[in-house]
C-alpha cells in the first residue's frame, strides 16, 4: 500500500470534502455543477488506467469504451429494457468486465505497442457499433430521458444531490484503488509491470494478473460510465470515442499513473483547465483567444518534464523533508528453508535434453543428475549451452527434445510460475528486480508463490521476507528503494527473493557476475551456509575458483553437449576440459 504521511493526508482529506461542499456552500450556476460532475465521472473511469497502466504496465487505449459499456448498459436497461438503475449498471459493468477480460487475454501473446494496436481497435469497432446499430443503440442520436438513481429514499434529482453521491462513489473507489498495491494482487502488478519475466519464473501467474488488471479497469471505467449517464441523462457515440480514451490517458499521465490521486489530479485539470482560461481576468484577455493551444502546450510541457506526473513532483517535493524509513529488525524469525532431512537420491533429472533454435543445436541430448543437498555446477565455454539449459530448467524455454523432472514428476511442459510453484526458484546473470519496489516488497513477491508452506496474509509474507533479508544480511535495508541500492546487494536481494519462496531447487545463474572480491568471498559463505542448511543448488558460473570451492559436483558442457562430469578435482584437470576453455593441456584455474 502507498504511504501517505499525515500532512498529505490532511491536505488530499481537505480537498476532497472541499470538493463535495463547496457546490453546496455556494450558489452555483448548473453549468458549474455539471462541469464538476464531468470531472468526477470521468476520474472513476481514470482509476481503471491507474490500475492496468500505472499498476501493471499495460497499454489501454480503449478506456473510453469500457466507460460506454457502462453507459449504454445504463441508458438501455433504464430506458428501454424498463430496469432500475442499479440493475442496468450492474448489467453495463458485466458486459464491461467480460470485454475487459476478453482483451486481456491478448496480453498472452502481445504486448507493447501490439498491445497499443489491439485496444485502439477495439475501441474503433466499439464506436462503429454505436454509429451503426440503430435498431440497439439509437445510433448517433443517441438516448435521451435517463433517469437518476435513488438510494434508501434519497432522491437524487437535484444535480448537487447528484454530485455529492458520485463524490462520494469516487472518493471509495479512490480508496481501494490505493489499497490494492499493498495486497498479494497489487504486488503481482507491479511485479509485471517491473520486470514480467522475472515475475513470471518467481510465481506470478503473469498471465491472469494481467487479464485481472484489464478486467477491473474495464469495471472502473463502466462505473464511471453509468454514473455519466445517469448525471447527463443524455449520451452519444460522441461521448464514447477514440479521442475520450486519449482524454483519459492523457489525464492519467498528467496527474501521474501510478497513484489514484495523481489520476484524479489529472483529470480535474484536463476537464477544468480550458474553463478556466476561458475566464481569466482582463488583463489576460489575449490568452482567452488561444486558451486550447495554452492548454495544449501546458499539457505536453507538464509531461515531457515530469515523468511521473504532478503526484510523482508531489512525491519529490514531500520525500525531501521526510525523515529516512527506520527498518525494526528485532523480533525477526530466522529463515526456515524446510528441506526434507534425510532424503537421498536425484532432485532434478534431465534426461536426453534438447534445445535447438532453428538449425542451432544450443542444447544436444544431455542427461544429468542434480542430487538432494549438494550444489552441482554447470561450466562451459561461452556459447556452450548453460544458460539455455537453465532457461529449459526453469520453463523460460520448452525443450525441443527430452525432459525434466523434479522429485520423479516430469515438468517439462510447466509455465515458469508453476514450476515455482513446485518449488524450482532461480536468479538471472543481468539481475532481474522488480527496480521501483523496495527490497521488502521484492522478497515478499517471491514469498507470495502458490504452494508455498506459510499462512496466508500479509503478515506472513512479510515476516517470511524480513527472515529471507536477514539470512543475506539486508533486514536492515529492506525498505530501500532496490534501484537505490548498490550493485551487489541486489545480487542478495534476488537471492533473498527466491529463498523466500522455500525453494527445493535453488538455480544460480551467474550469481557472481560483476561483484567485487570481497562480495565474492561473501557470496561463497552465502553459498555454503544453504548447502548446510541441505538446499539444493544447481550452479553456473565462470569463476573457477568459486566454482571449485562450494561445487559437489560439476558437469561440462561445450557446444551444446556435455564432456564431462565428477568431482572438481576431477573436471577441472579432465583434457578434454582443458581443451574446450584453453586449447591447451593443464588444469582450468
Amino acid at each position: 500500500m502507498q504511504r501517505l504521511h499525515l500532512p498529505t493526508l490532511i491536505v488530499v482529506g481537505a480537498l476532497a470534502l472541499a470538493a463535495a461542499v463547496v457546490p453546496y456552500l455556494f450558489e452555483t450556476s448548473a453549468y458549474v455543477v455539471q462541469m464538476f460532475m464531468q470531472a468526477v465521472t470521468y476520474a472513476i473511469a481514470v482509476l481503471g488506467l491507474v490500475v492496468v497502466l500505472g499498476y501493471t504496465g499495460q497499454i489501454n487505449l480503449a478506456q473510453a469504451a469500457f466507460f460506454g459499456f457502462g453507459a449504454y448498459g445504463v441508458a438501455l436497461g433504464s430506458t428501454t429494457a424498463g430496469l432500475s438503475f442499479w440493475s442496468s449498471l450492474l448489467l453495463g459493468a458485466g458486459a464491461a468486465t467480460l470485454a475487459g477480460l476478453a482483451l486481456g487475454l491478448t496480453t498472452i501473446r502481445l504486448g507493447g505497442h501490439y498491445l497499443a494496436m489491439i485496444t485502439i481497435s477495439f475501441q474503433q469497432i466499439f464506436d462503429l457499433v454505436l454509429v451503426n446499430w440503430i435498431e440497439v443503440t439509437h445510433g448517433p442520436d443517441g438516448i435521451a430521458g435517463i433517469p437518476r438513481p435513488s438510494l434508501f429514499g434519497w432522491e437524487m434529482a437535484e444535480d448537487r444531490d447528484y454530485l455529492l453521491f458520485c463524490a462520494i462513489v469516487l472518493y471509495l473507489l479512490v480508496f481501494a484503488v490505493w489499497w490494492l498495491p499493498g495486497t498479494r494482487l497489487g504486488r503481482a502488478m507491479r511485479s509485471v509491470r517491473e520486470n514480467e519475466l522475472a515475475a513470471e519464473v518467481v510465481g506470478v501467474h503473469t498471465l491472469r494478473t494481467k487479464v485481472t488488471a484489464f478486467s477491473l479497469s474495464a469495471l472502473l471505467g463502466s462505473i464511471g460510465g453509468g454514473l455519466y449517464a445517469a448525471g447527463f441523462a443524455y449520451i452519444s457515440p460522441d461521448n464514447f470515442n477514440f479521442a475520450r480514451s486519449i482524454e483519459f490517458l492523457t489525464a492519467a499521465l498528467l496527474g501521474g499513473s501510478q497513484s489514484p490521486f495523481g489520476g484524479v489530479i489529472g483529470t480535474v485539470l484536463i476537464v477544468q483547465m480550458p474553463e478556466w482560461l476561458k475566464h481569466l481576468p482582463e488583463a489576460l484577455s489575449f490568452v482567452k483567444d488561444v486558451y486550447l493551444a495554452v492548454y495544449g502546450i501546458g499539457v505536453i510541457l507538464i509531461m515531457v518534464f515530469l515523468s511521473e506526473g504532478i503526484w510523482g513532483l508531489i512525491k519529490v517535493g514531500r520525500a525531501r523533508f521526510a525523515k529516512p524509513a527506520f527498518t525494526d529488525t528485532t523480533g525477526v524469525q530466522p529463515l526456515e528453508l524446510d528441506v526434507s532431512a534425510g532424503a537421498s537420491g536425484p532432485l532434478l533429472t534431465l534426461h536426453g535434453l534438447a534445445k535447438h533454435f532453428g538449425g542451432l543445436k544450443a542444447v544436444d541430448g544431455i542427461d544429468m543428475a542434480v542430487n538432494r543437498g549438494t550444489v552441482h555446477a554447470l561450466i562451459g565455454p561461452n556459447g556452450s549451452g548453460k544458460t539455455t539449459s537453465l532457461n529449459v530448467v526453469s520453463g523460460i524455454y520448452k525443450p525441443t527434445a527430452g525432459g525434466v523432472v523434479l522429485e520423479g514428476e516430469d515438468v517439462s511442459q510447466l509455465r515458469p510460475h508453476e514450476r515455482a510453484g513446485r518449488g524450482i526458484g532461480r536468479t538471472f546473470q543481468n539481475i532481474r528486480l522488480f527496480a521501483n519496489l523496495s527490497a521488502l516488497e521484492n522478497v515478499m513477491v517471491g514469498a507470495q508463490r502458490d504452494g508455498n508452506p506459510i499462512p496466508s496474509g500479509n503478515r506472513a509474507l512479510r515476516a517470511r521476507a524480513m527472515s529471507a533479508l536477514a539470512f543475506v544480511g539486508l533486514a536492515d535495508r529492506a525498505h530501500m528503494i532496490v534501484r537505490n541500492l548498490p550493485y551487489g546487494h541486489q545480487r542478495l536481494v534476488e537471492i533473498a527473493r527466491v529463498l523466500a519462496g522455500h525453494p527445493r531447487l535453488l538455480l544460480l545463474d551467474e550469481p557472481a557476475a560483476g561483484l567485487n572480491q570481497t562480495e565474492k568471498m561473501n557470496l561463497v559463505e552465502l553459498l555454503r551456509r544453504l548447502r548446510g542448511h541441505g538446499l539444493t543448488i544447481f550452479l553456473i558460473d565462470h569463476d573457477m575458483g568459486l566454482v571449485e570451492k562450494v561445487s559437489d559436483r560439476i558437469t561440462v558442457l561445450n557446444f551444446g553437449r556435455k564432456i564431462a562430469e565428477g568431482t572438481p578435482q576431477d573436471v577441472l584437470r579432465h583434457p578434454d576440459v582443458v581443451a574446450a576453455y584453453l586449447g591447451t593441456s593443464g588444469p582450468v584455474n
